[in-house]
């Protein structure tokens, strides 16, 4: 697998690379010290979403903080493609009842950030899954061993478990495409994560058009 190249780390100096730092810090502003776990979600399904958290994570390491970035996207996981990893272990090895857990996290490529990938099995009950008690267990494992852990998920209006998960984390960002988000789906997505109480932190624009030939948030 080729690794994808992150704008956070091969142009640092770009305005894109800047705008995901000051994304980080309106983050942690929004977090008030206490956010140490983030779900970031786009309404309707959309690759450019995983590379944003993707980048997000990055720079929130470039911080000095020590990151754990999750791919929840048990239905058509990303992570393992954007960092080139092999996915023999993840997520879905930690989520059966009964199995160890145990860090099955992959360096990066960038200091101080780490990757659980989706896991080898796309199981036939990821929501469930998310929902389910071990799911809660997972979480707590992660939060021991970062001091940010980030989770990519399918998109909110689709399938539930993006709502599943979001009740269980610190806060939730929501991704919009400019030009291809329709008002209605980020409103019925924002409507679906206030169903399931999540903390919604606010939303970012993807591919503005200040960013043109620059792919990510602006």
């Amino acid at each position: 697998m080729t690794k994808t190249e992150l704008i956070a780390i091969s142009q640092p100096r770009s305005p894109v690379a800047e705008a995901y730092r000051t994304l980080r810090t309106n983050v942690e502003f929004a977090g008030r010290g206490a956010l140490h776990t983030l779900e970031v979600a786009s309404p309707e399904p959309d690759p450019e979403k995983s590379l944003a958290i993707a980048n997000l994570a990055a720079v929130t390491a470039q911080s000095g903080k020590k990151v754990i970035l999750v791919d929840a996207d048990m239905r058509r996981p990303n992570q393992h493609e954007i960092f080139g990893l092999p996915n023999d272990e993840g997520l879905s090895s930690l989520l059966p009842s009964g199995s160890n857990l145990k860090p099955v996290w992959q360096e990066s490529g960038v200091d101080g950030l780490w990757v659980l990938t989706s896991g080898p099995e796309l199981p036939t009950n990821p929501a469930d899954l998310i929902d389910s008690p071990r799911m809660t267990e997972v979480i707590e494992f992660l939060e021991e061993h970062a001091d940010a852990v980030f989770f990519d998920v399918p998109p909110v209006i689709a399938v539930a478990d993006a709502a599943l998960l979001a009740a269980k984390v610190d806060g939730v960002l929501l991704a919009v495409r400019a030009g291809k988000t329709k008002r209605e789906q980020a409103m019925q997505a924002k409507s679906f994560l206030e169903k399931a109480q999540a903390n919604i932190l606010g939303a970012f624009l993807l591919d503005s058009p200040g960013s043109a030939g620059l792919k990510g948030y602006y």
